[in-house]
């Protein structure tokens, strides 16, 4: 029997281990309470979120379309009624038709929370009836916020949709657009969720081995969905939370518990395989892969954090799910998982699945099937040995993938985003394609303060002097003391194309004798644009600083944290390259189902940016990490890095699968923003971990040679006095690299 080896804990690593290891069934016993209460707690959060939250709560767009609200309902309309006169009548002007619409306008304005309800047969406006005579409008305001709307859309729409004599009516207009978003994205992700798991089980068991193993990384991620759940629940009585954001919370939860759970358990089978008994094995697999974990779990919490510094929701609310998931992940890792491991011990490894088809293998191989990492080894010495190949070979492939993206174009969301048979889709395409003039089109301009009959008209005729104006309708005095006016301006092309977002600053610029505000889908969009690109360098700046920051203290090399950012950048650009030659331009449109629109969402580049850079530097934090290891142990750069490679390059991989796998279920979605979220960073994880942690993150590191671990000597001091970063308890001899004959020198 071998001599049971206990390594020797001090200070912080001592009372840690103590502190998860003392009472684990207590430990394990108060986190199943507090996930009990997490379930209470976030309970109906669904119902608590928006579906919008792309316009800059500060713009001037923002402030003119609450004012045109309020003060003119009826040229806002946020819900439209579209009839289709039944075949065999005389279109939307037979008296049977008219008849009925009027009794269903009628019982629209008597409804609760619906305001400005008009119609084609009321004020007989062209805009409001088809070109063919079959289909007219019913036009309305439904008072309150998103989610305030939603439920009296909920309330409304088993009354007005459907068969109605000589008519057929159907719901459009953004409100009924975003419920049904809203309702679309809540079955999508119970659909993501039962794709997911039963596929991410099957993944780990063939990772681990052991179904026991299995099981724990998906103990982890549940811990981190529900408790995030639990903290988007209480934001939401402070703050506007987005709906998209709950899709995060699902893919960030399992794809980073898997992760950290991996590297977690990994490191204690490996310790237990060595001779340590359960708690020393804990104690070494905290002191060294939980102290990846930690800094990991830092640096996607960074780059998520780094979209609060955008004023639209949508873009908040993914750092707000995004935190919270990513440091619930990593304290359910540190202090739960170590508890279960302890409880463990040895059966971790018990319920074997694989041995049906790996009989003729030995008991030592069957536990630790997956770790000695010769293949990595090989292919690490091989693309050290062609260093200048590989490097250049990857970075410009890289850059090629990425070269689609110069040709982006930022719009903004609209119906097409939902499936071609969603209901509410339907209706904004018939209006687009068979109406004169679709109500919601071109700018309105919001006019305030007391200004004379001639001074309105001398403004109204400025307007429509621009370049791309076709007309200006009004001035419209609300009822308000004639303290507000509208003018309505119809320009030339798609309501957010090229003309309509360059009359935006033209018509702010006209001079007027009083203070003007502009909104319309055009204007929404330019501010977006420009609170974005307000925002976008200190975000930059704080991902960039907090992560050379956070790998400075993990490495101790001024070089290291260096290429950490470059590379990871580079490996962003499949996928930036990929949206567009896809989502932008159309292309598989069809297999993927979805609608192009020419454009890509203006929010979304960065909020894949800030997601997919932060997995970036989770994978190469495991990375380096263990490289440091290492090279802290033996000295020696390139068996350092070897050695690195085949101890985490087959979990890396495992890990990135998995979660692409995860981020794959979400890409299934029906909404085309979700679908491109899910994919694009499904692709973005499985480059970084097969291509730029495989092959150039080594081909880099020959080339630097040892320079790459050098830093002034008054940086060594701080790294000696405030880093952090692993430490093996027992040296092992390096392994030789074996490169078969033939496979280059």
């Amino acid at each position: 029997m071998s001599e049971v080896k206990k390594p020797p804990f001090s200070g912080a690593d001592a009372g840690w281990t103590r502190f998860v290891t003392a009472r684990p069934r207590l430990t394990l016993l108060l986190a199943l309470l507090v996930t009990a209460l997490a379930v209470v707690a976030g309970g109906g959060v669904a119902d608590r979120l928006g579906s919008g939250g792309w316009e800059d709560p500060g713009a001037q767009s923002t402030y003119a379309t609450r004012a045109l609200e309020r003060e003119f309902p009826d040229s806002e309309p946020n819900l439209l009624l579209l009839v289709d006169s039944a075949a065999g009548t005389g279109g939307v002007d037979d008296p049977a038709v008219a008849a009925e619409a009027e009794r269903l306008t009628a019982a629209l304005a008597a409804e609760r929370g619906v305001v400005g309800v008009g119609s084609y047969w009321h004020a007989q406006l062209p805009t409001l009836r088809s070109e063919d005579g079959r289909q007219a409008l019913v036009v309305s305001r439904v008072q309150g916020d998103e989610k305030t709307a939603t439920a009296t859309l909920e309330r409304l729409a088993p009354r007005f949709e459907g068969e109605h004599g000589p008519v057929r009516v159907s719901l459009g207009g953004p409100a009924a657009v975003q419920r049904e978003v809203t309702r679309t994205i809540q079955e999508d992700l119970l659909r993501a969720e039962l794709i997911a798991l039963p596929i991410t089980l099957v993944l780990l068991v063939l990772v681990f081995g052991s179904a026991v193993a299995a099981l724990l990384p998906l103990g982890v991620g549940i811990v981190a969905i529900l408790g995030t759940n639990a903290v988007l629940r209480g934001l939401t009585e402070v703050t506007d939370v987005s709906v998209f954001a709950q899709n995060l919370t699902t893919a960030l939860g399992l794809g980073l518990a898997v992760d950290y759970a991996l590297f977690i358990v990994r490191r204690f089978r490996e310790e237990l395989a060595a001779g340590h008994d359960p708690v020393a094995a804990v104690g070494v697999t905290l002191r060294t892969a939980g102290r990846t974990v930690l800094f990991s779990a830092l640096t996607v919490a960074v780059s998520l954090s780094a979209m609060l510094f955008f004023p639209m929701y949508f873009l908040r609310s993914f750092a707000y799910a995004g935190v919270a998931v990513v440091l619930l992940a990593a304290a359910a890792a540190l202090i739960l998982l170590p508890a279960a491991l302890v409880l463990l011990g040895n059966r971790v490894n018990a319920l074997d699945l694989r041995r049906l088809w790996r009989r003729g293998r030995t008991e030592a191989a069957a536990t630790e099937p997956a770790e000695t990492g010769k293949g990595w080894r090989w292919t690490a010495a091989l693309v050290m040995r062609r260093a200048p190949v590989f490097a250049v070979a990857t970075t410009v492939g890289l850059l090629l993938l990425g070269l689609p993206f110069i040709g982006v174009k930022f719009g903004t969301v609209d119906d097409r985003q939902l499936p071609q048979d969603a209901s509410s889709h339907m209706v904004q395409e018939q209006i687009r394609d068979g109406f004169p003039n679709s109500p919601g089109g071109g700018l309105t301009v919001l006019a305030e303060g007391a200004p004379g009959p001639e001074s309105l008209m001398a403004y109204r005729d400025r307007l429509a002097a621009l370049p791309g104006v076709i007309r200006v309708d009004g001035p419209i005095a609300s009822k308000t003391e004639g303290r507000y006016s509208s003018f309505s301006v119809s320009v030339e092309g798609e309501a957010v194309g090229e003309t309509a977002r360059d009359l935006v600053d033209d018509v702010r610029a006209v001079d007027a004798d009083f203070k003007t505000s502009v909104t319309g889908q055009a204007a929404v969009l330019v501010d977006a644009q420009q609170a974005i690109a307000g925002a976008l360098p200190a975000a930059a700046a704080l991902v960039v600083l907090a992560t050379l920051l956070l790998v400075f203290l993990l490495t101790g090399s001024l070089l290291i944290p260096l290429q950490a950012v470059l590379l990871n950048a580079l490996s962003l650009t499949a996928m930036f390259g990929a949206v567009v030659w896809v989502f932008q331009e159309g292309n598989l449109s069809g297999l993927l189902s979805f609608t192009a629109t020419g454009d890509i969402e203006t929010t979304l580049p960065v909020l894949m940016f800030c997601i997919a850079f932060g997995l970036s530097m989770d994978y190469g934090v495991f990375l380096i990490s263990r490289i440091k290891e290492e090279y802290d142990r033996t000295g020696d750069h390139e068996s350092a890095v070897r050695t690195g490679l085949a101890r985490t390059g087959g979990l890396i991989t495992a890990a990135a699968v998995i979660l692409a796998v995860v981020m794959v279920a979400i890409g299934t979605s029906r909404v085309t923003n979700t679908k491109m979220l899910g994919l694009g960073i499904a692709l973005a994880v499985l480059m970084d971990a097969m291509v730029v942690r495989s092959l150039l993150v080594p081909a880099v590191m020959k080339l630097t040679g040892r320079a790459t671990w050098w830093a002034p000597a008054p940086l060594r001091r701080l790294h000696e006095r405030f880093g952090l970063s692993e430490g093996e308890s027992e040296p092992r001899t390096p392994e030789p690299d074996r490169i078969p004959v033939g496979a280059g020198t």
